[in-house]
């Protein structure tokens, strides 16, 4: 019996000399106490907390190499390997996780923040609540701060830049004909329904190395990963009608609209400045098919439409009016892959296709011109740490372009162009801490038309200077080709070429944002040309030159009054150019100096309804006064609108909605048009160029049927 006693106490005494204890303080980088951090052994049951001094003290029966882990919330989980002997009195320092919520995030130029959103200045919902925009994302997006109102046009004029210096992407990948076909003085839309939409990202200036041929700025759209449940939309408007269904399986879903639009009703009710002979109208599609894969996601959007109207224009030169006629089909497919290869690697790619015929009269002009442009991507992603990740790519671009002219002196003339771009490109994400972070890329395009190969370098910084405040900083080159009314005639030219100089102070709180933002631009190898219109008799050269710099001033809140969203827009612009046919530096005649826009949004219970307002002002804009010396040598008078709506829920599932754009009647002058010759009396006539009405009446009534019966298009109004 001793000797077993004596046995157990060898073994006993054995076991617990085999114990270790292992021990230490946790702290941050600032050297302050850590407490409740969690420390334990990988795979094991051994571990502890810190008390209140930071310390930490457990003993385990491991031995041997282990790894230790120590982790708390809003700091990186720390790791260490080593023999457990070791582990003893150890300095850990735990460093501030850059992802949380209150991480620094890298924001100037752009409209939304980072990849998970954490900010976000325009939601989707306001592209289609917004009173001016009628539901046309490119309405919605006029508001903020950066573009510039330019009534009769409709695209995207952004710090200076005209409307083809912004390019649209869907999933990251090219739009190249994004708006419809219109006529002059009669604004586009955008030419896709953002019911398919969920996400938007609006960049003025200084954009990532991954997108190029944009002078000013780009417009990312990403479709729905994944509808919410099945339903069928309709909707009866006062200029047509739309039908909407979407189909969801376990893995895979499909969403298809149809629209149809015709003003023919609507002209004959409100009276028109246009002579119309065969009213605007229009057929569209749109199909987004989705599957979900083990390691990813594969998205198939296609959308096609087909336009025609003809009408007669006033025209000062022309007694009776100027004749117009277009018709137009367009087809754009595109297709995206997005998908993890392991822990640290990602992939998308993605390629679209483009096929645009245009077929328009002028006068005795007859105009054919058909495009086919080809878009492919492939980019990869490393995320090499949490305060380090690499971006890197290729991409190609191919367009056709062919054009048949015919006149009282031409016949069956041809023009055309093929012009094909190669880019790489590469970026890294660098976080120094929550409060100071780097993105640094650099883009190289090869211009196989122009035979010449751009280098551009991006840089953004972005720094925390409070809890709820940051600066940032944004450098980019940017380069983009001439457009089709150029390159058609001349391919003897090269790039244009941009370079963005960007600061940016944004304070954001719970549900209310600031933000101003300073920048310049410096412009060089703009095209002119010697005509007033490219021609193929025209001399064109690449010695054009100019600036744009300003400030914009943007606050937005749905938190200070109960029910109520409203957001206020301000910019001060200041640009010269000497491009085109300009004979000197000149203010550009769609720059206005001064845009202001005021956007409002209530929601009243007891009517079960929404209403909304919207307010833009522009200063004047430039024109050329023959009486006067010197080019767009005056102005004029400031653009006001004041637009509203109202959405009413006549049951969960059924709205009836109400807009008017210009609601007092405000008598725009987007310019003036001067005779070609004076008149008997030596004087040049004139004509005021208005809008073809001055307001707009919309009235429509959208029905949901869902499984859950409470969805509805109140979102999509």
């Amino acid at each position: 019996m001793k000797n077993q006693l004596l046995i157990i106490f060898v073994l006993t005494s054995s076991w617990i000399g085999a114990q270790t204890v292992i021990s230490g303080t946790v702290t941050n980088t600032k050297n302050e106490l850590i407490i409740g951090a969690n420390v334990y052994l990988e795979g094991t049951y051994d571990g502890g907390t810190t008390d209140e001094n930071g310390q930490f003290s457990f003993k385990t029966d491991e031995t041997g190499s282990q790894i230790l882990l120590v982790s708390f919330l809003s700091y990186e989980t720390f790791t260490m390997a080593g023999d457990v002997t070791f582990m003893t009195d150890l300095k850990i320092k735990l460093r501030e996780d850059v992802n949380t919520l209150d991480a620094v995030v890298l924001s100037a130029g752009t409209f939304q923040a980072g990849d998970n959103s954490k900010v976000n200045v325009l939601k989707p919902l306001d592209v289609v609540t917004t009173a001016s925009a009628l539901g046309d994302f490119v309405g919605a997006l006029q508001t903020l701060p950066g573009t510039t109102t330019v009534a009769e046009d409709g695209r995207l004029f952004v710090r200076g830049g005209d409307a083809n210096e912004t390019q649209i992407f869907i999933d990251g990948i090219r739009v190249f004909t994004p708006y419809s076909p219109t006529t002059n003085n009669a604004p586009t839309r955008g030419r896709y329904s953002p019911f398919l939409f969920d996400g938007i990202t609006f960049s003025t200036g200084g954009y990532s190395a991954e997108f190029g041929q944009a002078l000013s700025s780009v417009l990312l759209l990403n479709t729905i990963d994944e509808p919410d449940q099945e339903k069928t939309d309709i909707g009866i408007m006062s200029v047509g009608a739309t039908l909407g269904n979407t189909q969801k399986w376990e893995k895979s879903s499909v969403s298809v609209n149809a629209s149809y639009i015709n003003l023919a009703p609507y002209n004959s009710i409100f009276t028109n400045r246009n002579d119309w002979i065969e009213p605007f109208e229009t057929a569209s599609g749109e199909a987004v098919f989705r599957k979900k894969t083990n390691t990813g996601l594969i998205k198939l959007y296609g959308a096609f439409d087909a336009t025609n109207f003809e009408l007669i224009q006033e025209d000062i030169n022309n007694e009776d009016g100027l004749y117009f006629k277009l018709n137009n089909n367009n087809l754009y497919f595109n297709g995206s892959y997005q998908g993890v290869l392991n822990d640290n690697w990602s992939v998308m790619g993605g390629f679209s296709y483009t096929h645009a015929k245009n077929k328009f009269n002028v006068g005795d002009l007859a105009i054919k011109d058909t495009e086919n442009s080809v878009h492919t991507k492939l980019k990869f992603k490393n995320r090499v740490s949490n305060r380090f990740k690499l971006y890197f790519g290729a991409e190609y671009f191919a367009t056709d372009f062919q054009e048949n002219f015919n006149d009282l002196t031409i016949t069956d003339a041809k023009y055309g162009y093929n012009n094909n771009i190669a880019a790489v490109f590469a970026e890294a994400d660098i976080f120094i801490s929550k409060s100071l972070a780097f993105k640094t890329g650099v883009r190289g395009e090869y211009s196989e038309l122009f035979k010449a190969f751009n280098l551009a370098p991006r840089f953004s910084l972005a720094y925390k200077t409070s809890e709820k405040s940051q600066i940032s900083l944004a450098y980019g080159n940017f380069y983009q080709n001439p457009s089709s009314n150029v390159l058609k005639f001349n391919q003897d030219l090269k790039s244009q070429n941009t370079s963005h100089y960007i600061f940016n102070y944004q304070y954001n709180q719970d549900r209310k944002i600031f933000r101003a933002e300073a920048y310049y631009k410096k412009y060089d190898n703009l095209v002119k040309f010697s005509d007033e219109f490219p021609d193929f008799n025209s001399t064109f050269s690449n010695d054009g030159t100019g600036y744009a710099m300003g400030i914009d001033f943007f606050w937005r809140d749905s938190k200070s009054i109960k029910n109520v969203d409203y957001w206020v827009s301000y910019s001060l612009l200041d640009t010269k150019r000497e491009y085109n046919n300009f004979p000197e530096k000149a203010q550009p005649n769609f720059a206005n100096p001064h845009n202001l826009s005021v956007v409002g949004k209530y929601w009243i219970n007891n009517w079960r309804s929404q209403v909304g307002f919207s307010y833009a002002y522009a200063s004047g804009r430039t024109y050329t006064n023959p009486y006067e010396e010197g080019f767009l040598n005056s102005k004029t008078k400031s653009f006001n609108s004041l637009s509203v709506n109202w959405s009413y829920l006549l049951s969960p599932q059924k709205i009836l909605y109400a807009s008017i754009n210009n609601v007092l009647g405000f008598k725009n002058v987007n310019g003036y048009q001067y005779a070609n010759s004076p008149n008997m009396n030596g004087n040049f006539d004139r004509r005021a160029l208005r809008p073809a009405t001055d307001q707009f009446f919309f009235v429509g009534f959208f029905w949901t049927i869902s499984e859950d019966k409470k969805s509805n298009q109140l979102d999509n109004l």
